[in-house]
Parts: C-alpha cells; sequence; structure tokens
C-alpha cells in the first residue's frame, strides 16, 4: 500500500478508527520530520499535530474519526499549522476523506503552504499599497471639486486653473496606478500581451528623453546610440513603457544627469539608463526588481511596482534586465531585446 501512496505528490496519511496510523508515505514522512517506518501504529493526533490560528488543537476540536463516513464523506479544506518531530511549525493546507469501511477510517492528505503564505502576503500588501496610493489623489480631487462647486464664485479665474490643473493630475495619477495593477496581474499570470511588429528603437529613445526632459525642466536627459539601430520585432508601447519607467526612476532618484546609452551586438540591442544618484547598496542590488522594495528609511512616493512591471515587460520579450552600481557613484539600468525579425515569433521571412 505504502508503494502507492509513494506515487502521490502530497503528503498522504492514513488513521483507522482508534485513531492510529495505518500507513503513510515518504512525502508525508519528510513533512513529519520522522522515518516512515516509526509512522505506523503511532498516534495520529501526537504524529501529525495540527493547530488553527488561535492555538486550538484540531483533532480535539473537530473530532475528525467521530463523523459519520456516510453523511459527512469529506473534511473541507483547512489552514492549519503543523508541529513536526524536530518542532518546527509550518503552515499547511489539509483536506480528508471518510471512509466508512474497512481498517482505514481517515485518509488525511497535507500539503505545505508556505508559498500559498506568501501570496496572500503579498495581496495583502498590493491592497494596503494600492488604497495608500488611491486615497491621497481622490482626497484631493475630491477636495478640490467640492470647494469648486460650493464656492465658484469666489475664485479668480486663475485659482479656478491651478485647482482644475491640480485635479487634472490627481486623475492621471489614478489612472497611471490602475494601469500598473493591470499589468502586474498580466504578468503574475503570466498573460502578458504583447503586439510585436518591426519598430525603429531610436525613435523611441529619442520620444522618451524629449518627454523626460520637458517634464525634468532643468534636468539634463542625455540620450547617446550607439550608430544607427535596428529594427527590432517587438511591442513598442511596452518598450516605450520600461525606457520611460527607467528613466523616470533615474530622475526621481538622483539629481544629475540622466543618460540613455544604446550598445548594438549580432544577438542583442542593449539598453542602458544612467543616473548620478547616490547608487545603490551591494546588499539590495538584488532586490530593486522584487514588488513594492524601497531601500529602508526610503520616503519618496510611489508604489514600488514600476521596476517589477519594466522585469516583467522585458523578460517577455524574451530580453534580460538587470543593474549595476557603486555606492555614491549613481546606477546604471540595462535591459536587452533581442535582434531578428518575424522568425521571433516562428514565421519564416
Amino acid at each position: 500500500m505504502s508503494d502507492h501512496l509513494d506515487l502521490l505528490p502530497d503528503a498522504v496519511v492514513l488513521v483507522a478508527a482508534d485513531g492510529r496510523i495505518v500507513a503513510a508515505n515518504a512525502m508525508a514522512a519528510r513533512l513529519l520530520g520522522r522515518p516512515a517506518g516509526e509512522l505506523a501504529g503511532a498516534d495520529a493526533a501526537a504524529a501529525v499535530a495540527l493547530t488553527d490560528e488561535t492555538g486550538a488543537e484540531w483533532w480535539s476540536c473537530t473530532q475528525p474519526l467521530s463523523a459519520d463516513a456516510a453523511l459527512l464523506p469529506r473534511v473541507p479544506e483547512t489552514d492549519l499549522l503543523l508541529t513536526d518531530a524536530a518542532g518546527r511549525v509550518r503552515p499547511v493546507t489539509l483536506t480528508a476523506a471518510r471512509v466508512a469501511d474497512g481498517d482505514v477510517r481517515l485518509v488525511l492528505s497535507l500539503r505545505r503552504a508556505e508559498r500559498r503564505r506568501r501570496l496572500d502576503a503579498a495581496r495583502s500588501d498590493l491592497v494596503s499599497t494600492v488604497s495608500h496610493e488611491i486615497r491621497s489623489p481622490l482626497t484631493s480631487v475630491k477636495g478640490f471639486t467640492k470647494t469648486l462647486l460650493a464656492k465658484w464664485d469666489r475664485f479668480t479665474d486663475e485659482q479656478k486653473k491651478t485647482m482644475l490643473a491640480t485635479v487634472n493630475e490627481d486623475a492621471d495619477r489614478v489612472t497611471r496606478l490602475l494601469g500598473e495593477l493591470l499589468d502586474v496581474s498580466r504578468i503574475d499570470a503570466g498573460r502578458v500581451q504583447l503586439r510585436r511588429q518591426m519598430i525603429d528603437p531610436a525613435a523611441i529613445v529619442h520620444r522618451v528623453v524629449e518627454r523626460a526632459a520637458m517634464n525634468a525642466e532643468d534636468r539634463l536627459v542625455i540620450a547617446e546610440t550607439d550608430g544607427a539601430l535596428p529594427s527590432l520585432y517587438a511591442d513598442p508601447d511596452k518598450v516605450e513603457q520600461v525606457l520611460t519607467n527607467l528613466v523616470e526612476n533615474a530622475l526621481k532618484y538622483s539629481d544629475g544627469r540622466v543618460r540613455l546609452r544604446t550598445a548594438v551586438t549580432p544577438e542583442e540591442v542593449t539598453f542602458t539608463v544612467e543616473d548620478e544618484g547616490p547608487g545603490i547598496p551591494a546588499a539590495h542590488l538584488t532586490h530593486v526588481f522584487v514588488k513594492f522594495f524601497r531601500k529602508p528609511g526610503e520616503r519618496r512616493t510611489g508604489t514600488g511596482l514600476g521596476l517589477y512591471i519594466s522585469k516583467g515587460l522585458v523578460e517577455s520579450h524574451g530580453g534580460r534586465i538587470w543593474v549595476t552600481s557603486e555606492e555614491g557613484k549613481g546606477a546604471a539600468f540595462h535591459f536587452t531585446l533581442p535582434q531578428g525579425g518575424l522568425e521571433l515569433a516562428g514565421i519564416g521571412m
């Protein structure tokens, strides 16, 4: 029996009516931290020590062996905490089936839930961050709109224009945030939609630089291309989005010049955005593309999603993205796009 149980991907424990373990597979032995041979005949409540979030023991609270198998054949999926033989506590997801006849009365299935916990925590962080980021501009929009409606005749045309400009900027901020959330959901689900075509990357580079220079006022934003750039088979909007994210990030976290450089090899084109800011500590270089990451003590506003989205968009094109930096000497974000045409989509030229 145990040989067949070992073929199952989850930890499985078979329990008799008297509460003793009849058999357990190798996955269960690893999860419980005990040799499989020691589990047979052991008290299930002691060997499979399960508690809920409040610390209540699952076996004593639910009495899973006492229910009528004909009326209640299944135990619904439950998130619990498992304490193994070494005293380590880890989250698990439990499901179980009751058997009416035979030596086995309860079939327990346990699955480690650390990844699920991390995903739940990430979703909670996302909701918290989004709530905070949306609340601020919406409060501003509501406040200015209410004031204008109530006291329109008391303001000069210049004051009205200033207030409406603020409302417009805050509305753009909410729109941008909602777009980021949509991008994140598609990246997480592996469903990034690319509308590829042959594009002129030099035109996109210059467009991004010109727009950034206009918004940066007295800041210097420079494009330095390595000769003529080849046409690339890519989504122009997504490439522009990545470049814009990186340039805006450089302007936000530095005070000096920002350079957008390109380099060409036979296999790919590399885009680099350099700033003259304080740089990124070595300990943080591997974390900058993680959702919501900010350097400790960082007080600048933002969702912390821009670099995560950029990474997802670049990788969906088959490219790579990374950062190099030396503290006090600025940071450089690099990403590549593969050279080629329609053959990248499996279409013969």
